[in-house]
């Protein structure tokens, strides 16, 4: 090894796999980086990898928990799992508790993000701060057509047959959630169909849409709780999957929230411009007194563009 890879390897956190038992199930963890703990919570059809580039620069800020829900990725699969956002936040909990963290940041992007809501509603001890990355939320209605297709039978046969369609259609959809399709990275779309492949996770998607209108009513009804959270929006101006005039009113929920908008980037932001993504979560947990629960932050903050629309591979 030359000596500059040696010293490349030395300043890269080193990652780690764990299988942490939650509900009598296994739960797949990352974890990497030192520093108080960030909890990574993925989408819909993410998984713990999708963070990818952005946790290396999370990670040399905070100890990075990154898992894969239940259901998905390299978690197992529990046949009649309750997908509630409740539950979810209950499992992760367990997870906190299992692995000895009293609080937590919590990064939550699209589903992840309404998971993080209702964590933080739930458990307002354990969340010292929240970034919602474009989180799911009761005003966007942009996905709900889509919602309501993958409930009929038709949309349900269909989804069974997403990860057997052609390559070069699955191509296309992930480019749409991209702000610029040229950006997809090498293994994305892989990553993605790979987790579908396996007996159970398809299911597991629908049975959280079965429910969509359900848990949106919950996360509404939960929303006044949070107003005391110091909160980090972030918005890809190219979201194509939850409106950024939805953001705007989420905003206002919150006493101290900003809301940043990433020129550009469509819904993927963490893999798309993981630099400027990753970048934006430091600044803001920078600013924090992370040893506290709830810090003082000045202020309510207009909505903000960052200015960079390139970033760096």
């Amino acid at each position: 090894m030359s000596l500059a890879n040696w010293m490349t390897a030395m300043e890269e956190p080193r990652e780690m796999e764990e299988f942490v038992r939650v509900q009598k199930a296994r739960m797949r963890c990352l974890i990497t980086g030192d520093g108080p703990p960030l909890l990574l919570l993925h989408g819909l059809l993410g998984t713990a990898d999708a963070w990818g580039l952005a946790t290396q620069r999370l990670a040399a800020h905070s100890t990075v928990y990154a898992p894969d829900a239940l259901g998905i990725g390299g978690s197992d699969r529990v046949p009649k799992l309750d997908v509630s956002l409740k539950a979810t936040a209950d499992r992760l909990v367990e997870l906190m508790d299992a692995k000895g963290m009293g609080q937590a940041d919590i990064v939550g992007t699209s589903h992840g993000g309404s998971v993080a809501l209702m964590l933080a509603s739930l458990y307002p001890e354990r969340v010292r701060s929240l970034v919602l990355h474009a989180p799911a939320n009761p005003f966007s209605d942009v996905a709900d057509p889509l919602i309501r297709f993958y409930r009929t039978a038709l949309g349900r046969w269909f989804a069974g047959r997403v990860p057997t369609v052609p390559a070069g259609v699955q191509s296309l959809a992930l480019g749409r959630l991209y702000g610029d399709a040229a950006r997809v990275r090498s293994g994305s779309l892989e990553r993605y169909i790979a987790s579908l492949r396996i007996p159970g996770t398809v299911s597991y998607v629908l049975s959280i849409l079965d429910r969509w209108e359900m848990d949106m009513a919950a996360l509404e009804a939960a929303l006044p709780s949070l107003r005391k959270v110091p909160t980090l929006l972030l918005w890809g101006d190219r979201d194509r999957a939850v409106s950024l005039r939805s953001g705007e009113r989420l905003a206002q929920y919150f006493d101290h929230a900003s809301l940043l908008v990433i020129p550009g980037a469509g819904h993927l932001p963490h893999e798309e411009v993981p630099v400027a993504f990753a970048g934006a979560i430091n600044s803001f947990l920078g600013g924090l007194d992370r040893m506290k629960l709830h810090p003082t932050v000045s202020g309510p903050r207009i909505v903000s563009r960052n200015g960079s629309r390139n970033d760096a591979a």
